[in-house]
């Protein structure tokens, strides 16, 4: 009962937290992609919430909050059949909320998130009913033709325990996907490869990221492999053999390394508790150590602003791109501008959002015209953005 209470109370806290993170944020370019140009299932469901819940930023990102909360509980229920110790869990969970990926995922409008609610919620039904969670799997290639590693993971994953049909099943399904996905495996050598181990490093925290690296070497050699170590070192493996040639989207595998996070923590907690008690500082350290990067990292996301402070430049901030249009719009809407030509065709998509049209009688841009009125916008009384709106006279 109390380790209930205690799993309640940490999503609900952190739910509070995303959603608090709203109103300090504006629609990407990206997500402006998916909401108005895009025909795919992520499309649907959002325009689902903004339709029925109003054109606004919290009706935009509860969507990927609420995925957000369901794949929590999924993971849970997948730790619950690793982690025996009610306390290894909340530990678990605890260190997945803290994750910078995970923070990402349920608040900007993009398929990660909906990617790794779907895969738990697969790996889920493999655990808890096993080959009946495979009639998922066909609903998957028709949501998002990215997840051909999952289904690439299932052919390797039948071939490993000697279950054929499965295998076969699993190579159609990865055939269709691939011709859908887009992905392009030619070209010459790029060195992309650092860059790729970089944003991992990101996602994942850098201790995190190198543990889950170590787990799946581990498992390797000691034959560990069931379904979630193919599903991780599947996607992982494809991850960077795609990046010696070109740069590769790394948000759309991570997903699947998540799920070496119940394997991670299994290990962690095996090696610690054999040891004696004067042998387990290095691992208490480690463990605290990564604790509190993840906090900082996440402290680093949540006050993210007033990080304009110390950048000279402030498009090398992080979430740069998630910032300016609203605070625009509203200046916009104050001088009672609802239509323009932005010579930034990304800033004219996204400040579709915030009812401001494309029209010709008023120009915005980046450099001064003649009776140009200047517009700047101000974070924690920082200057981050400055253009020039100008009315043409035709």
């Amino acid at each position: 009962m109390r380790t209930t209470v205690l799993l309640f109370l940490l999503i609900v806290l952190h739910t509070v937290l995303l959603i608090a993170q709203i109103s300090g944020l504006s629609i990407g370019y990206s997500e402006a992609t998916i909401l108005y140009t895009d025909n795919s299932f992520l499309h649907q469901y959002i325009h689902f919430f903004v339709n029925n819940f109003g054109h606004n930023d919290l009706a935009l990102r509860l969507p990927m909050i609420a995925l957000h909360v369901v794949s929590f509980f999924l993971l849970y229920g997948i730790s619950r059949f690793f982690l025996v110790r009610e306390t290894d869990r909340l530990w678990l969970m605890l260190i997945y909320l803290l994750l910078p990926g995970i923070t990402s995922a349920a608040l900007v409008v993009d398929p990660a998130g909906m990617k790794i609610a779907l895969t738990f919620l697969f790996v889920y039904g493999f655990l808890r009913f096993g080959r009946y969670a495979y009639a998922l799997l066909p609903l998957y290639v028709w949501l998002d033709a990215s997840f051909f590693p999952l289904f690439i993971a299932v052919m390797v994953h039948g071939i490993m325990i000697k279950k054929y049909p499965v295998a076969v099943f699993g190579g159609i399904l990865s055939i269709v996907a691939y011709s859908r996905s887009g992905v392009n495996i030619g070209g010459i050598p790029h060195g992309h490869f650092l860059d790729a181990l970089g944003i991992y490093a990101a996602i994942f925290s850098p201790i995190v990221f190198l543990y889950l690296f170590y787990v799946l070497y581990r498992r390797f050699i000691t034959n560990e492999r069931d379904l979630l170590w193919v599903i991780g070192a599947v996607a992982f493996g494809m991850s960077l053999l795609l990046s010696f040639r070109q740069r590769v989207e790394i948000q759309s595998f991570a997903p699947f390394l998540m799920l070496v996070l119940p394997l991670a923590a299994q290990t962690f907690f095996h090696t610690y508790r054999i040891r004696l008690r004067m042998f387990r500082k290095r691992y208490q350290f480690l463990f605290y150590t990564a604790l509190v990067t993840l906090g900082l990292n996440t402290l680093a996301v949540f006050f993210n602003q007033y990080l304009y402070r110390f950048l000279e430049d402030p498009t090398r901030h992080f979430s740069y791109s998630m910032h300016v249009v609203k605070e625009l719009a509203q200046t916009l809407h104050a001088k009672e501008i609802t239509c323009l030509h932005a010579d930034d065709e990304r800033m004219q998509l996204r400040l579709r959002f915030y009812d401001i049209g494309q029209c010709d009688d008023i120009k915005l841009s980046e450099h001064p015209m003649l009776k140009s009125d200047k517009v700047t916008i101000r974070y924690i009384d920082t200057p981050i953005y400055t253009a020039y709106v100008t009315k043409l006279h035709k």
